[in-house]
């Protein structure tokens, strides 16, 4: 059964992030409004009124036709319909025809606090004095054009900030329906900061900091709770490239189980990206059910879909170099390999258009940069363009400029798995989603990423330039 069995997702695939995003409903007759930093609902419009049962106070506030109606009639509730349903309202705004398109009708705009409608009216009849009550109610009826929800008093007072306006519910409506203690907090902004530490701002609760190389899987459920899937990709064509820890005073190599087990399962940069299309995956997944659960590696990625992050939990590993910070704090990091902690965190960008869009929330991030002279925050709406100017000032000499291109056509997976990677850019086909009036230049749908390294920091970037993927470890 297909509720909705129609869906056309409009962006704009130049600027995915910083735009909004529509989530067009036809055969509902509705369209739906997100933010696009935060991909937060920010409107409702009803456009046609037939094809969608509206309530209010639990009676129908329009009765649809007992027969198909006819296309392109005009159907929807009267002005009168609505003044009887719900009262009388002084928040009106008349919007005059646009100068120079040959219309002879404005708009009248009826508003209720969080909802409004939207009338025709004849341009000649508008006066400031007029009553559109009586005029409305008692001449020709006058049909709704379209309805809007929204968060505000009037539609004139929200639609000034409503893509920025700060939102009062969380995004998970189980948050909103249930306690606290039910459900583990929000987490609103991720703080990316020198020697590993990532600080996890949420909505309630204070915040808490994730550092790779000590924290523990047990701090992770304690914090934000069971992760929503546990991932363990068992690849045994990239053990040979698995290195084990050294311990950081004596410089001696830890012995592990034995390769032909344990070193079969090695981490990928991703586990939701990952799917079993190809016929050596599906092989690689009848080989390791063949092995007892003591003989699987511990090693595996933490899934918070709802957080929008993926956690790799894993024995210690040697360190990457860090961001800069005006004040030095040195650590060691767990050499005992018997205790795993999180050595790698995946933050997904679920910018429209890419592959993995879709799968997790879209999480938000900031890189905090401090020198001597000032503090620098590059954030997760940035183009990568302005994030690489500004990293590689830091390291000037180290930085390999050139790009490395992960295809996804072929592999529909992540970059430390069953990928392809390619030498140098090359153009992939794509099909343009409907109604993004973009072209072959901006298109960020499947096809090529270009993976930049830097000291810690992996990005993955489309097309358009938007970061779909941050990894830090």
């Amino acid at each position: 059964m297909q509720i909705y069995p129609t869906i056309d997702i409009s962006y704009s695939s130049s600027e995915p992030l910083t735009t909004p995003v529509f989530l067009n409903l036809p055969s509902y007759g509705f369209r739906l409004r997100f933010d696009g930093p935060d991909q937060r609902l920010r409107l409702i419009e009803v456009l046609e009124f037939t094809k969608t049962q509206l309530r209010y106070n639990d009676k129908d506030l329009f009765k649809l036709p007992e027969a198909n109606p006819i296309p392109n009639a005009d159907t929807g509730p009267t002005f009168r319909q609505i003044y009887n349903k719900m009262g009388l309202t002084n928040l009106e705004e008349y919007i005059p025809p646009v100068t120079g398109s040959g219309s002879d009708q404005g708009m009248l705009v009826w508003s209720y606090p969080g909802v409004a409608f939207t009338f025709p009216v004849q341009h000649a009849n508008w006066s400031p004095k007029v009553d559109f009550v009586s005029l409305l109610s008692y001449t020709a009826p006058a049909l709704a054009l379209s309805m809007a929800i929204f968060d505000g008093r009037s539609w004139e007072e929200a639609r000034s900030d409503l893509m920025t306006r700060a939102c009062t519910y969380p995004r998970s409506l189980a948050l909103s329906s249930r306690g606290r203690e039910s459900r583990p907090d929000e987490v609103d902004l991720l703080r990316v900061g020198a020697h590993g530490k990532i600080e996890l701002e949420r909505r309630a609760s204070p915040p808490f900091q994730i550092v790779l190389g000590k924290t523990t899987p047990q701090d992770l459920v304690a914090e934000l709770g069971p992760p929503d899937a546990i991932y363990r990709k068992y690849d045994r064509r990239l053990s040979i490239h698995k290195t084990p820890p050294r311990d950081r005073k004596t410089g001696r190599t830890f012995s592990r189980s034995p390769p032909t087990n344990v070193d079969r399962f090695v981490d990928t940069d991703e586990s939701s990206t990952h799917t079993t299309t190809d016929d050596s995956d599906v092989e690689d997944q009848d080989m390791a059910k063949e092995n007892t659960s003591s003989n699987l590696s511990p090693e595996c990625f933490y899934n918070y879909f709802d957080h929008g992050f993926d956690v790799f939990v894993s024995y210690p590993t040697d360190r990457s170099p860090t961001l800069p910070a005006v004040e030095s704090e040195e650590y060691e990091c767990e050499s005992n390999t018997k205790k795993l902690v999180a050595t790698k965190l995946l933050l997904h960008g679920n910018v429209p258009g890419s592959y993995p869009f879709n799968r997790y929330r879209r999480s938000r991030w900031v890189i905090n940069i401090q020198t001597a002279e000032n503090d620098i925050d590059l954030d997760s709406e940035a183009p990568f363009a302005t994030i690489s100017e500004s990293l590689s000032r830091l390291w000037p000499d180290d930085i390999n400029k050139r790009a490395m291109v992960l295809n996804r056509d072929f592999w529909r997976d992540s970059p430390g798995s069953s990928c392809e990677l390619l030498g140098s850019w090359e153009e992939s086909t794509y099909t343009q989603k409907k109604g993004t009036g973009s072209n072959a230049k901006h298109g960020p749908g499947a096809g090529n990423t270009k993976l930049y390294g830097f000291p810690g920091l992996l990005f993955e970037v489309l097309k358009n330039d938007a970061v779909s993927c941050l990894t830090v470890y």
